[in-house]
């Protein structure tokens, strides 16, 4: 009976094994999916970081508190950008708040044009509806609709101050040329965006289907924006 004890326990130990083997095996093959994908950060594309221009990648770094990338080329920037994703995805503080990933910037001076707004976070998303006011701060997104509508980033002259971009605008050729309106390239207009905490308050189309050129820039930190 002893001896039969000991071979049931015997068996059943060497089952325990090779099932824990399999499940190593399987966790071990599930941790790092297929694809050009970096290393234990699944959600970070570095193919689609690679196809970002170079300004754009710029304005990311910068809205994210990355410094120095004025000098850098395309691959450094691609890689910074991407260290600086898994930097935040490993520390699990990637809020998307405050940066140009389109999460809503809020504080003490929050509108009820912000909380009524239909926030958009990518190209991808539609307006519920016709005249839908919506809201973003992810510059793909506000540079589409700007361009759709032959709108050109600039900054009303005279309101510059410390060598910084002043008030922000778009200017709408087909509407007459604005003589206070100064030309900026998406970059610096980006950069004030940024620095400033805006959101970008608009709309695609009226209630009526056709297309719509309002727009306002907003601070949820300052009463008059």
């Amino acid at each position: 009976m002893r001896d039969g004890a000991k071979k049931s326990t015997s068996a059943g130990a060497g089952g325990s094994s090779r099932g824990s083997s399999s499940a190593k095996k399987s966790t071990s093959s599930s941790a790092n999916p297929p694809g050009n994908q970096t290393p234990n950060t699944p959600d970070i594309d570095e193919s689609e970081i690679a196809r970002l221009k170079v300004d754009e990648l710029r304005s990311r770094l910068r809205a994210r508190g990355v410094t120095g990338t004025s000098d850098m080329h395309k691959p450094d920037l691609v890689k910074a950008l991407v260290k600086s994703l898994r930097d935040d995805s490993g520390s699990g503080s990637g809020s998307r708040s405050g940066s140009s990933g389109g999460g809503v910037r809020t504080g003490s001076q929050t509108s009820k044009s912000i909380k009524y707004s239909q926030e958009v976070t990518s190209v991808d998303d539609e307006p519920e509806r016709p005249g839908r006011s919506l809201v973003t701060t992810d510059h793909e997104v506000i540079r589409q609709w700007a361009e759709a509508r032959k709108g050109v980033p600039c900054t009303v002259d005279g309101t510059e101050h410390d060598g910084h971009a002043g008030v922000l605008r778009f200017d709408f050729p087909s509407n007459g040329r604005e003589e206070r309106l100064r030309e900026l390239s998406w970059e610096e207009w980006f950069r004030a965006f940024d620095e400033r905490r805006l959101n970008f308050i608009y709309q695609e189309e009226r209630s009526d289907g056709r297309q719509s050129n309002f727009f306002r820039l907003e601070s949820p930190d300052r009463e008059d924006g």
